[in-house]
């Protein structure tokens, strides 16, 4: 009967400091990552990712387009120029890999969960052509896909890059827009708010894996 009401507040106190570091987890991760998106060679960084996205490398842009824009406001407009620049180049390196190695990286793709959407970007190749390229700028398949997929089509290259620049650029310039407009008022309400964002994105990850699994 004594270890009961010491267990309950020993309980009580240990819930508390873990709710607590909980509720700071996702605010020093974000402080973490505005200052990082400060660094003198963030810009470099950015361009090496945005290259690597469009033809072989998993993580978007966007992961450090976002926060660059929201910690400089002012330079928006050009890290959203460097973001297209650089994809679209990484672009005619991902057509290169599908035109010229297309043999030795088709076994990879038939192994990888690439696989449905590079069919899909055939489909759609097959059906659009020349806006399939541009379409795939705000699609939720991989940019890598269409780029593979279009050098494995020979589609013309000259229209592949045209796509490129207006797919790209109209999402990175609209995201870069937005933050912009938005200032510091935004990047204080998403400080404000952003335990809340961060613990409603996992929330909303464990259900999508739920469905999923259910779905299977």
């Amino acid at each position: 009967m004594l270890r009961s009401p010491r267990l309950r507040f020993f309980t009580q106190i240990v819930v508390n400091q873990t709710i607590q570091v909980l509720s700071r987890m996702f605010q020093k991760l974000y402080d973490r990552v505005i200052l990082w998106s400060k660094h003198r060679h963030a810009e470099r960084f950015l361009i090496a990712l945005s290259f690597a996205e469009s033809s072989f490398f998993p993580v978007p842009p966007d992961v450090m387009l976002v926060p660059m824009a929201l910690a400089q406001p002012k330079h928006a407009f050009r890290f959203a120029l460097w973001t297209t620049v650089a994809s679209v180049l990484g672009g005619m390196f991902g057509y290169a890999i599908g035109f010229f190695l297309f043999d030795m990286v088709e076994p990879w793709l038939q192994t990888s969960h690439y696989w449905a959407p590079y069919l899909r970007a055939i489909a759609w190749f097959g059906e659009w052509g020349f806006w399939a390229v541009l379409v795939a700028g705000f699609s939720p398949i991989p940019y890598k896909v269409f780029t593979i997929a279009a050098g494995a089509l020979n589609m013309i290259f000259i229209p592949f890059v045209l796509a490129s620049m207006l797919g790209r650029g109209g999402r990175f310039f609209l995201v870069a827009m937005l933050l912009a407009a938005g200032g510091e008022r935004l990047e204080n309400k998403l400080r404000t708010y952003i335990n809340q964002l961060g613990w409603g994105v996992v929330a909303l990850v464990l259900v999508g894996g739920v469905i999923y699994s259910f779905a299977r």
